[in-house]
């Protein structure tokens, strides 16, 4: 992938620091909130659905809009300068070189059928870089609700504390993909899990080995990322030429309309377990995963 330009010098370690605190304050109090709403009555409108889809295939619950305007309501009072892009609503852009991006409830027809695997992701863009972000996860490694988060030079975090990526076992792994014929089934056990944020959050903590996801949006993808570079891992970008590492949003530079619309194939896990899904699925890669490790010093991904 194209590096950004090489003038490019990140945000001071304590802005970085605020930044991944409020992205994870934000997100235990959407958790709380989504929480409180599964104890009542869901009310559920529907998107219009894709090409050939019934027509209640595309839900979106109210409470998908009353979790993003809270998040919105409080990143006004608090970074009123910075841009916003969320799922439910057009975006607030601006001149800042800051972007907050937010999926509300990633995982909303989980949600709505009251299967735990769904997620609100708050990331935070900094001209395209991701530099801080927050999952919280209906259900995670504990088994409750948490928030895992990191920033640019700082470790993965799991509640305000820093957690390890559990190691992998003697036993066939799991990896996440769509359904229908499963590509990496040769190498690890696959799931389907409906919730893309919640696959970057179980591959940077180990639950999962690797995911991939066909369609992503930018919602689903900026905290993410956050979360596997602190992790050791990192995302790879399939296009024309097979796959290279993302490190960051090119559309950035051609501004929020374009972020706003971006979406590539992506795979994610450590570097060697990516190397090895790339030769079980046949495709060529750019680059050697293993030679991309993200660098922890500070203001670079």
């Amino acid at each position: 992938m194209a590096q950004p330009p090489s003038h490019y010098v990140g945000p001071d370690t304590a802005t970085v620091a605020a930044l991944e605190a409020t992205a994870a304050d934000l997100a235990e109090s959407a958790g709380e909130q989504i929480c409180a709403a599964c104890e009542g009555e869901l009310g559920v409108d529907f998107k219009p659905p894709a090409a050939g889809s019934a027509p209640n295939s595309n839900p979106v619950s109210r409470m998908d809009k009353q979790v993003e305007s809270l998040i919105r309501r409080r990143l006004a009072d608090a970074y009123p300068e910075h841009t916003i892009i969320g799922e439910e609503f057009p975006p607030t852009p601006s001149s800042s070189p800051f972007t907050w991006v937010v999926d509300p409830i990633d995982g909303t027809t989980n949600f709505i059928n009251g299967l735990p695997l769904f997620a609100c992701s708050i990331g935070v863009l900094f001209r395209g870089r991701p530099i801080a972000g927050a999952i919280w996860c209906a259900s995670t490694h504990t088994f409750r609700p948490g928030t895992y988060h990191a920033s640019a030079g700082g470790p993965l975090q799991f509640d305000g504390r820093p957690l390890s990526r559990r190691a992998a076992g003697s036993w066939r792994g799991l990896a996440a993909e769509p359904g229908r014929a499963p590509t990496y089934a040769a190498g690890w056990d696959t799931r389907v899990l409906g919730c893309a944020t919640v696959e970057f959050a179980y591959v940077a903590v180990g639950l999962l080995r690797i995911a991939y996801i066909p369609r992503p949006r930018i919602w689903d993808v900026a905290a993410g990322l956050a979360l596997l570079h602190a992790a050791h891992c990192q995302a790879m970008v399939q296009r024309a030429a097979g796959w290279d590492t993302m490190l960051y949003f090119p559309a950035a530079v051609s501004g929020t309309d374009d972020l706003v619309h971006w979406s590539e194939p992506l795979l994610i896990g450590e570097p060697s377990e990516l190397a090895r899904a790339i030769t079980l699925g046949h495709r060529s890669c750019s680059c050697e995963p293993s030679m991309h490790r993200p660098d922890h010093q500070h203001g670079s991904f």
